[in-house]
């Protein structure tokens, strides 16, 4: 039998994005590592979410450096190769100052909504990256909507005004914005109707029951949509479900059942839902989800974000997150800040890891640690792949596909302080050994 092509690169906390050759054909029987012929969800890509601090220190690089970043996230050729992003309906917790599209109080109508803030920094920036992939595909969700159409009035903490002609205006908000991004040439691909849906922030926030959910969908937002004719997607999410003794504490419940299963199981607002989008301690929640509703869709939709520290050992927790929410069926993975500034601080005052840093005294940027964890799956694992089920004791720090090109892409992780020997089989071929650097991430391409 013809011995298939291999490549192996390794990444560890002092040597990123190594090439290694020393494959070994095992002269053992044990296998760790079983590549099985199961097969599992469609992967519809990778990104990140654009954001105007993002922007601007992007803005701090001069032209071949800040080339090289957006070719190094979008493009095709690139090294993470994004095909999926995030953006915010208004100001994210990454805006440089709080703002809605229609400050406009009682304007039901929407005739005074508008974008021209966006213009500032948003619509630019996604505008190169379209650039360098026309076929990027975006999503996008509030944080806030507009403070008049809350209780209280404020874009922190609160909630939507549960009135007829609130919630009316509210669905018309969403058919503007996507029309809106439309005349700019840039198609929405679906919208999520809350980002954390469970949280009280003093950032811009909003909390929604399921049921509110529900009847807002049902009743409002798949409607609007239906009647302007709009093909973009609806979306449940971003689910946020909090920490499980979070709500042992306080006695209520916020898990599968109080969100997804609440609005899903309702046929009138199922109809509208193509997928749904779990980020933080959403990874609670989507196994039961994905287990109940396994025809739709889904979206680790925000990375969670650390402290702007951007360590190896936080890398290493990232990669979990990867294969934990690649292994319960997510068709794509969103990470949060691209790019930001040393500390990534935010101007509410949150500091956070990006992927990359952009220094404005020496305007050079700095590639962190979770760039590479991203590369290593991005890099190779193109939209129209398939997961593939592994077996052994090393699954639990690995995941697999089966790209369309045939070729079989593992991920694993050596989480051990020492070297491992790795011994991988595919399928019924012959078993490779592969010694795994200490607390490593690896990427091994098979040939079809």
């Amino acid at each position: 039998m013809k011995r298939k092509s291999i490549q192996w690169i390794s990444t560890t906390e002092n040597t990123c994005w190594e090439e290694k050759i020393e494959v070994k054909t095992n002269l053992t029987k044990r296998v760790d590592l079983l590549v099985t012929n199961d097969q599992y969800q469609l992967i519809e890509g990778f990104g990140g979410c654009f954001n105007e601090l993002g922007f601007v220190a992007l803005q701090h690089l001069p032209e071949d450096k800040r080339s090289e970043v957006l070719h190094s996230l979008f493009h095709p050729q690139g090294d993470n190769k994004f095909s999926i992003c995030r953006l915010p309906i208004g100001a994210s917790d990454y805006a440089l100052d709080w703002y809605s599209l229609n400050e406009i109080d009682g304007d039901l109508a929407m005739e005074h909504f508008s974008i021209e803030r966006d213009r500032q920094h948003l619509i630019p920036y996604i505008k190169e990256a379209l650039a360098l992939n026309p076929d990027l595909k975006l999503f996008a969700s509030p944080w806030s909507p507009p403070t008049w159409m809350k209780f209280p009035k404020t874009y922190n903490y609160g909630t939507l005004r549960w009135e007829k002609e609130i919630l009316h205006a509210y669905a018309l908000y969403f058919v503007k914005f996507v029309l809106a991004y439309k005349e700019e040439g840039i198609t929405i691909h679906q919208v999520h109707v809350q980002n954390e849906v469970v949280a009280d922030q003093k950032f811009p926030s909003c909390m929604w029951t399921g049921e509110q959910l529900r009847e807002f969908i049902r009743d409002y937002l798949g409607p609007a949509f239906e009647k302007h004719g709009l093909d973009t997607e609806i979306w449940l999410g971003t689910i946020n479900a909090p920490e499980p003794w979070d709500e042992w504490m306080k006695k209520k419940a916020q898990d599968h059942d109080a969100y997804a299963h609440t609005v899903l199981s309702d046929p009138e607002a199922y109809k509208y839902v193509k997928g749904v989008g779990y980020q933080w301690a959403g990874k609670y929640g989507i196994q039961r989800t994905v287990q109940s509703y396994p025809e739709l869709r889904y979206m680790q939709t925000e990375n969670e974000c650390g402290d702007g520290e951007n360590t190896w050992f936080y890398a290493k927790y990232v990669f979990n997150l990867y294969q934990h929410y690649l292994t319960n069926n997510v068709n794509a993975y969103i990470y949060w800040n691209m790019i930001l500034e040393p500390k990534g601080r935010s101007t509410w005052g949150w500091e956070q890891n990006s992927m990359l840093t952009v220094d404005p005294k020496d305007h050079l940027f700095h590639r962190n640690p979770e760039y590479y964890v991203m590369k290593h799956f991005s890099h190779f694992v193109m939209p129209g792949s398939t997961r593939i089920g592994l077996k052994g004791p090393w699954t639990g720090n690995a995941v697999a596909f089966l790209t369309p090109n045939g070729q079989t892409i593992i991920i694993v992780a050596n989480p051990f302080m020492e070297v491992r020997c790795l011994h991988l089989q595919l399928g019924t071929s012959e078993v490779y050994s592969f010694d795994l650097e200490a607390e490593s991430f690896n990427t091994i391409v098979i040939g079809a």
